[in-house]
């Protein structure tokens, strides 16, 4: 009767220890110290069964033993173990004997820390098994069947707690992914917002945003094709913009600022316990743009098995997560962009032929700034106009010396380069007129001819540019190296300004004999 009352103490001071905890650590030390009183045991702790893996993970685990073979966050497999026998038939394991006879995997790492019985309980909610309750002592032989009984009792009620404990994680691991997924998709809709606009009306800008316009409200996939910072993806948010999927997310994914071992995680997402690290389970970017768009910047830095498995995304809509044993269905229009010659990346064996042609559906090619001087000016007031919003300075304007240089710049960085170097002239200066001097365009300064003068007109500006590009090129207009390429005009658009603003070769011996090449 004593035991009998001793036991309801322990199992009621146990049931209320049980409600106060949060996290499988301190629940178990509460658990072990009342156990203690009624059972004497040298270790006790718990496993819980991880799907992903189907082994069982040692959590809590408290020994008395000097060198525990396993300890906490050990890790055991289903097959061939105790707890996997627990696991699978749902009721206790006794080996009352393991100095002589080891059944189970695990018996031999506790027959070396010299124990000689281990109970395995089953943790059981509902019929469904968490895992196991594991209590061992140096002392061998059967235990006390009101023991055994007890050790139930308590079992149920750990298993309930640690069910509790478990939601009580998950809820608040999904309360903060969904808090920095949040963040993420605030931030994303922010920087939307400051790149919505097309800014161009040259004729072969036009033509991008013709083919843009033509194919945004399908589903079709499009690649981006153009030099770094052309704008490509202002496109792709342009795309989503005027498609069905507008108010759904646009996820961005930079495939040349992920490291290689992370790539996938990003993309495909990851259970826990898939590699060291992975806490938490984590949805990938296609999940992330389920319904929406997905953009891959810098598709030609992907690496080789990483494209493999998005081919497989492309083919079927599937996503599995690293660790996953269910395969994730998504809905997503994906663009993708490169600043990379992909046909000989393919003849090189770094991009997959099968990739590109599923890629290559809508291709559009972006111009660079160069071919496209006539939206130099637009596009300069346009960011002259947002960047001073960004600096709470309205009311912006270029001196005239300015916009003639902005005119006459090469722009190797293309659209990204002219929008840093409108900011950088904004810092700079003091006034309400923004000056962006020859210090702020280095190839201008790199030049073989140097003004001496001040220019008085675009005009002059201009003429001074191309004759230095034509001393570069030792006055060839046409091939890769000549003044036309390099200047990016079409050789006679080229011929007709050199006529229009009276810029001659000058008379030398070789060119009275040989005109222009």
């Amino acid at each position: 009767m004593q035991r009998a009352t001793l036991n309801f103490e322990t199992l009621l001071e146990v049931t209320n220890a049980l409600n106060s905890q949060r996290d499988i650590e301190s629940l178990w030390r509460v658990i072990a110290d009342q156990i203690q009183k009624v059972i004497p045991w040298d270790r006790a702790g718990i496993t819980l069964y991880e799907s992903n893996t189907d082994a069982f993970r040692f959590y809590a685990v408290i020994t008395n033993m000097a060198s525990p073979a396993l300890a906490h966050d050990s890790v055991i497999p289903r097959e061939g173990s105790a707890v996997g026998w627990v696991y699978d038939h749902r009721r206790l394991h006794i080996r009352g004997n393991l100095q002589k006879e080891q059944v189970f995997l695990e018996d031999r790492f506790y027959a070396q820390e010299g124990l000689g019985r281990m109970i395995n309980l089953p943790l059981l909610v509902r019929e469904h098994c968490l895992g196991t309750l594991n209590i061992g002592s140096v002392h061998g032989g059967e235990p006390d069947p009101d023991d055994c009984k007890f050790l139930q009792q308590v079992a149920t009620q750990i298993a309930y707690a640690i069910d509790h404990v478990l939601a009580y994680q998950q809820i608040k691991q999904l309360s903060e992914r969904l808090r920095r997924e949040n963040e993420y998709l605030a931030e994303e809709v922010k920087a939307s917002r400051n790149q919505r606009l097309l800014v161009g009306a040259s004729s072969s800008f036009s033509k991008v945003v013709e083919l843009v316009k033509a194919v945004a409200p399908t589903d079709t996939t499009v690649l981006l094709l153009g030099e770094t910072g052309t704008g490509k993806e202002v496109l792709a948010q342009a795309l989503h913009d005027l498609s069905a999927r507008s108010q759904k997310p646009f996820i961005r994914v930079n495939c040349a600022a992920l490291p290689s071992g992370l790539i996938e995680s990003e993309l495909f997402g990851h259970e826990r316990g898939a590699f060291t690290g992975a806490q938490l389970r984590r949805a990938g970017r296609f999940e992330l743009a389920h319904t929406g768009t997905l953009f891959l910047d810098e598709i030609g830095e992907m690496p080789l098995e990483t494209q493999a498995k998005l081919l497989r995304v492309l083919q079927d809509g599937m996503v599995d997560r690293i660790g996953g044993t269910q395969p994730v269905s998504v809905n997503v229009r994906l663009i993708a962009a490169t600043n990379a010659d992909l046909s000989a990346a393919i003849q090189q064996g770094t991009f997959r032929a099968d990739l590109y042609y599923r890629l290559h559906i809508f291709p559009i090619a972006v111009p660079p700034l160069r071919e496209r001087r006539e939206d130099i000016q637009l596009l300069a007031q346009h960011f002259l106009t947002q960047i001073g919003a960004k600096h709470k300075r309205p009311h912006l304007t270029f001196d005239p010396q300015s916009m003639a240089r902005l005119l006459s710049y090469n722009w190797p960085g293309n659209v990204r380069e002219l929008q840093n170097v409108i900011e950088r002239a904004v810092i700079l200066s003091s006034s309400s007129q923004v000056t962006v001097d020859e210090m702020l365009l280095p190839i201008v300064r790199a030049g073989r001819a140097v003004l001496t003068h001040q220019p008085e007109s675009l005009e002059d500006l201009e003429r001074h540019h191309i004759i230095m590009i034509l001393e570069r090129t030792k006055w060839r207009i046409y091939g890769d190296q000549g003044a036309a390429n390099l200047l990016g005009l079409n050789p006679e658009t080229l011929r007709s300004r050199l006529r229009k603003l009276g810029i001659r070769r000058p008379v030398s011996r070789s060119s009275e004999t040989s005109p222009m090449a």
